[in-house]
């Protein structure tokens, strides 16, 4: 069979793209070995955040009941319902996926796809054989693990949580990113006693240091213990659980003793050998231009293979790079305003730049915490900010980041503003709707502009 374009991989950043050169009228195949959606899917953004609605729900029951004047007795949790409403989400959005597909002419072959030349594709299962005009290649990527943790039976990655049939009594999470914390909140919600071992300065080593002062604070509420600038020497299975040795940066060891470990150090580029030996360029994961392209004439990559920005919302919209250009539409990635989310409680957002990367003469730097804004004080909150970096000279908004509630949400006046290289005094000449949360980014744009009235 023949077609415009072959695409490997049904996660967000291939399944956005066959979806968008069907748009263009474009003959596509679409080939995946699993099921669609990919890690974002099946095994990452959508389930997280599943369990996690479940554990918010939980906390807000448990802290803010009694003084909003509810009564309510809590009995606790059923685990086996919180997994089956993660499945059931996994299983929406994958069938949301399907009936996209069907609906835009797509053709999807179940299988492992092996690239015979950058023309052709052959399914190992059936030995079929596809012919496109172009190869679109979004393998995606898998969590990485390595000795000592690879070598010990029944060590978590993040995939496994989400097969988990009972709760841990405790659990050492083996790196502070995005993965890391997010598990930790949802844990430690359930009454799991969690510490997490992060080898970087502190957590969320690529947000700011007030950032991880705030969620702390957050954390320590909860009991969750941090150990920063600390790695794990060595992990063994023991009668009950995991003996594992950390050793700071001081060169002091501690032993402890968890019923389990989770290995949250992050994801590879799902690289096959097929793919290797198409000759394409690699430097961590596949390398292209902006225009999505690899160094192969009508070989494209997208996504997490990339190894570069490991987000399904990266990953989607270099989906449509890539089919504009194909489509013979000239097309650029722009990653100047990602914004990057974190599901903790409070959430976490950020876009543009971080305060630790600007020098300080140039900018001006304005945060307004959520404590001083009406509608926290309504829903008890007290942790958090908005913080705007501008240009000193021109006031343009250059980046933010906000540490509230639905900070996931808030971040996208900050991600237009950064994308759109809007001034400060355009935002805020914007009426923030009263009582929001919103107006915490007002009260951060008053302070770029002149003075915040609120603060």
């Amino acid at each position: 069979m023949n077609f415009d374009a072959i695409i490997i991989g049904g996660g967000p950043g291939g399944y956005v793209c066959a979806i968008k050169l069907a748009h263009y009228g474009k003959k596509v195949a679409l080939v995946e070995k699993e099921n669609l959606g990919g890690t974002c899917t099946n095994w990452g953004c959508i389930p997280t955040k599943a369990l996690l609605t479940a554990t918010h729900l939980l906390d807000e029951a448990k802290e803010k009941a009694d003084k909003l004047g509810i009564k309510l007795s809590i009995e606790g949790f059923d685990l086996s319902k919180i997994m089956a409403h993660a499945s059931k989400s996994i299983m929406m959005s994958r069938k949301g996926i399907e009936y996209l597909m069907k609906k835009n002419n797509v053709t999807v072959i179940k299988g492992t796809a092996e690239v015979v030349n950058k023309n052709k594709v052959r399914i190992k299962e059936t030995g079929e054989e596809l012919e496109g005009s172009n190869l679109v290649l979004a393998h995606g990527s898998v969590p990485t693990i390595f000795p000592p943790f690879s070598q010990v039976e029944g060590i978590w990655t993040s995939n496994d949580v989400f097969l988990m049939k009972e709760l841990p009594s405790s659990l050492l999470i083996v790196g502070g990113g995005v993965i890391g914390v997010e598990f930790a909140t949802f844990f430690s919600s359930l009454g799991v006693k969690v510490k997490i071992v992060e080898l970087a300065d502190h957590i969320l080593p690529y947000e700011d240091d007030d950032v991880v002062v705030e969620i702390k604070k957050s954390f320590a509420r909860r009991g969750v213990e941090i150990k920063e600038k600390t790695k794990v020497e060595d992990v063994k299975k023991v009668a009950d659980g995991y003996e594992v040795v950390v050793i700071d940066s001081e060169g002091k060891t501690e032993t402890v003793v968890v019923d389990r470990v989770l290995v949250a150090i992050g994801r590879r580029p799902n690289i096959p050998d097929d793919v290797k030996n198409l000759g394409v360029e690699i430097e961590r994961g596949i390398k292209t231009d902006k225009r999505m392209r690899t160094n192969i004439e009508g070989v494209y990559a997208i996504g997490d293979v990339r190894g570069q920005i490991m987000l399904a919302h990266v990953a989607m919209y270099e989906g449509v790079v890539a089919a504009k250009n194909i489509a013979g539409i000239e097309a650029e990635m722009d990653y100047s305003a990602v914004p990057s989310i974190i599901f903790t409680n409070p959430e976490i957002a950020s876009t543009g730049l971080r305060e630790k990367d600007v020098d300080k003469d140039k900018v001006k730097i304005s945060k307004f915490p959520l404590s001083a804004n009406g509608r926290a004080r309504t829903m008890l909150e007290n942790i958090g900010f908005v913080k705007i970096i501008a240009d000193k000279e021109t006031e343009t908004v250059l980046g933010m980041s906000i540490v509230s509630p639905v900070a996931t949400e808030l971040i996208m006046e900050g991600v237009i503003a950064v994308r759109n290289k809007l001034k400060a005094h355009e935002l805020e000449e914007s009426i923030h709707p009263h009582p929001t949360l919103s107006e915490s980014v007002l009260g951060a744009l008053e302070g770029i502009t002149g003075l915040p009235i609120h603060l």
